[in-house]
């Protein structure tokens, strides 16, 4: 019985294929939106846009930013917010044939590579 169970719990975990190429829709669009357009937003810092989860009624995304050649990431992650409707109305420009509604932005850091380079040292 407790296989059942766990399996049951996996499948509910699964993103459905629909939900995945949206994600990876967002991902590549939102890239290039901070890659060519928010360079003022960044100040000089690389933004790499990592992963976009999307929920399943696609009302909202989460999307994970890998910071680089910046001092505090704090600080830009706060601006990258305060900006979160400019950069829906960017995005939504650009997958407007695709989707018929923009889902909601949510962004958080994705601190994985720092979390690897710490593993590192650590290990020498």
């Amino acid at each position: 019985m407790q296989l059942a169970v766990s399996h049951i719990n996996y499948l509910c975990i699964m993103e459905s294929k629909r939900q995945l190429r949206i994600s990876r829709l967002l991902q590549r669009d939102l890239g290039e939106i901070f890659q060519q357009e928010m360079r003022k937003i960044s100040g000089g810092a690389m933004i790499t846009v990592t992963k976009v989860n999307v929920t399943r009624d696609l009302a909202l995304s989460r999307v994970y930013l890998s910071l680089f050649g910046t001092e505090d990431k704090k600080i830009l992650l706060e601006n990258i917010r305060k900006h979160k409707g400019e950069i829906k109305y960017k995005l939504g420009v650009r997958v407007r044939n695709q989707l018929r509604a923009v889902p909601e932005l949510e962004f958080y850091e994705d601190d994985s590579l720092d979390y690897i380079e710490n593993l590192e040292n650590l290990l020498d």
